[in-house]
C-alpha cells in the first residue's frame, strides 16, 4: 500500500505560480497523477506522468496544457506540479493519485489517492 501526502497549496494571486508535491511512502510511487475538484463540480483530471513503452511519458489536461509541468524525482519517491499563469478557474482542491495502470490512472481508476491541497487563486 503507498500512501500520499501532498503539499505545496496555498493562496496566490492570478497569473502567479505555485508547485505542488506529493511524497509517497511504503513502496514505489509507480504511475502519478494529479486531479482537481473545485466547489460544486466533479473531480477532473490535471496531469499524469509513467512509463510507457516509449519511456517516460506525460499526459495533461487541455485545460492546463502549456502552463503546468508534471514531474518526479524516483530517488525521493515523490511527483510535482508546476503549476504557472495561474487562473481563478484553476482554484480547486488538488489531489495526488497512484496506480499501476497508467491508463486507468488518467480515467480516475487509481489504487491511491492523497488527501488533497487546497489551492486559491485571487483574480
Amino acid at each position: 500500500q503507498v500512501q500520499l501526502v501532498e503539499s505545496g497549496g496555498g493562496l496566490v494571486q492570478a497569473g502567479g505560480s505555485l508547485r505542488l508535491s506529493c511524497a509517497a511512502s511504503g513502496r514505489s510511487f509507480g504511475h502519478g497523477a494529479w486531479f482537481r475538484q473545485a466547489p460544486g463540480k466533479e473531480r477532473e483530471f490535471v496531469a499524469a506522468i509513467g512509463w510507457s513503452w516509449s519511456g517516460l511519458t506525460t499526459e495533461y489536461a487541455d485545460s492546463v496544457k502549456g502552463r503546468f509541468i508534471i514531474s518526479r524525482d524516483s530517488a525521493k519517491n515523490t511527483i510535482y506540479l508546476q503549476m504557472d499563469s495561474l487562473k481563478a478557474e484553476d482554484t480547486a482542491d488538488y489531489y495526488c493519485a497512484a496506480g499501476s495502470d497508467l491508463r486507468a490512472l488518467i480515467r480516475g481508476n487509481a489504487d491511491n489517492w492523497g488527501q488533497g491541497t487546497q489551492v486559491t487563486v485571487s483574480s
